[in-house]
């Protein structure tokens, strides 16, 4: 990475696949701290590496530095479950500026048994997680900190008065730090696994406030979509918007670079990754060029309905039969035309969510930047545009790597500062541009959406 050039290289990639054990579906945190022992020796002499990964999930530490159990996956569907008491959604909104959702950490905690509470000493989020597997360092990072429904957003603090309220030990929350600082040098046998020392410096450690960081805008009046897994839609503020209209709207506040990430999930590709375990063999770039040629909103779902959440395999005839079920319009039968409705959906997702953040935001936008692996996607990205009625600037597709490695820039003194760091996204890494449509079909797909939603609502 220089001043005018990023030059990317893959070293070594690798899938992240859930554990289903007799109690519920975990990470194999032990088989990604392997891996990513591989790339950094893949990687070479490398001068630092940064860790950043999903939010919300947790490890929890015990008295002798190991792990109590793999930590729980966030689709685990123990999260609904009855447990402590906590305030309700409007005083939790005012206090962590969360949209309330089942899988933040805290109601997963609020499921613990208390002898795993009991027994913990530490609890560390998954990136923190990994870097003390690799450094022997403990601590926590900002942007991730803020996904757990545990955090002060007025504050900028582990909210201990809602920790005790809800009965959690205070102790094992470590102290927080922004992006910018070194955790620490490899610890041994770690360094000599990889055959080198290297530091790893704290990144903006959730995987979409690293996206959302390399977004390669030149004013402040975008809105951003980071699309891979999940979809987060939003705008970059100042400061956090804790509105009952924001709260009603789905919306969440979490801690950037710049300020705050004002957003809000949406399904993302998930539905169309689930549909292809279904499909073995047929890859994306011939499912969504197949999908191209077929007509546009001839079929629709809501893809805010949470029952898409949980994986396919919980549902006989998987995801696909779920999509069926819940159609609007012509059920798909082919694998072409489930990924059409679903691509249609999504970019209809995409444009409520937009509308919505200027809506409760109280901002206009000019342009729509769409990041990550969505962004490779054609057809996605053609139908955000017309959606939103916006233009689309697509890219970086490795948004996440990048924001990552921005960060590391700025730390060693290579870069001066995320005004600078965007600058050079912009020429290093152009976007693709689309164009809206200007089809009125997409407005009245959206009033079809809308209505679907307002039935799950009433329902």
């Amino acid at each position: 990475m220089t001043g005018e050039r990023i030059v990317l290289r893959e070293v070594h990639r690798f899938a992240n696949e859930p554990l289903r054990l007799p109690d519920g579906l975990h990470w194999d945190i032990g088989g990604l701290y392997r891996e990513i022992c591989r790339g950094l020796t893949a990687a070479g002499p490398v001068r630092s590496a940064g860790i950043d990964a999903w939010a919300v999930d947790y490890g929890l530490i015990g008295a002798d530095g190991e792990l109590l159990g793999l930590p729980y996956h966030y689709r685990d569907l123990r999260t609904p479950l009855p447990g402590r008491n906590a305030p309700d959604a409007r005083e939790l909104f005012q206090r962590n500026g969360l949209a309330d959702l089942p899988f933040n950490t805290i109601h997963q905690l609020r499921a613990e048994p208390d002898h795993r509470l009991a027994a913990a000493e530490h609890l560390l989020m998954i990136p923190d997680l990994l870097g003390y597997r690799l450094t022997g360092r403990m601590g926590a990072e900002r942007t991730n900190v803020s996904t757990t429904g545990l955090y002060h957003i007025g504050d900028r603090d582990w909210d201990y008065p809602l920790l005790r309220r809800i009965g959690l030990p205070e102790g094992i929350f470590e102290p927080i730090s922004d992006p910018g600082t070194a955790l620490g040098s490899l610890r041994e046998p770690v360094r000599a696994s990889v055959g080198r020392d290297v530091e790893i410096v704290r990144v903006p450690s959730h995987d979409t406030a690293s996206a959302v960081a390399a977004v390669p805008a030149a004013t402040d009046s975008f809105a951003y979509i980071s699309c891979g897994t999940w979809s987060l839609v939003g705008v970059e503020r100042p400061t956090p918007l804790l509105s009952k209209a924001a709260r009603a709207a789905g919306f969440t506040n979490e801690s950037g670079v710049t300020g705050f990430r004002y957003l809000r999930n949406v399904m993302g590709l998930w539905l169309l990754q689930e549909c292809q375990r279904e499909w073995p063999g047929l890859d994306t770039a011939t499912l969504c060029a197949q999908a191209a040629e077929l007509p546009a909103l001839s079929s629709l779902v809501d893809v805010g309905d949470p029952d898409f959440l949980p994986p396919g395999s919980r549902t006989p005839g998987g995801m696909s039969a779920r999509i069926a079920a819940r159609c609007d319009g012509t059920t798909p039968h082919t694998p072409a035309e489930f990924a059409r409705c679903i691509l249609d959906s999504l970019a209809l997702g995409h444009a409520r969510a937009v509308a919505a953040a200027v809506r409760t935001g109280g901002r206009d936008v000019d342009r729509v930047h769409l990041v990550g692996g969505g962004a490779r996607n054609d057809l996605l990205c053609r139908s955000t545009a017309s959606a939103c009625g916006l233009p689309v600037a697509a890219g970086p597709v490795e948004a996440t790597a990048v924001g990552n490695l921005l960060s590391q820039a700025i730390t060693a003194g290579a870069l001066r500062g995320w005004q600078a760091a965007r600058q050079l996204v912009a020429v290093a890494l152009p976007p693709v541009q689309y164009e809206p449509s200007g089809d009125p079909a997409w407005r009245e797909a959206a009033e079809r959406v809308a209505l679907l939603e307002q039935r799950r609502g009433t329902a």
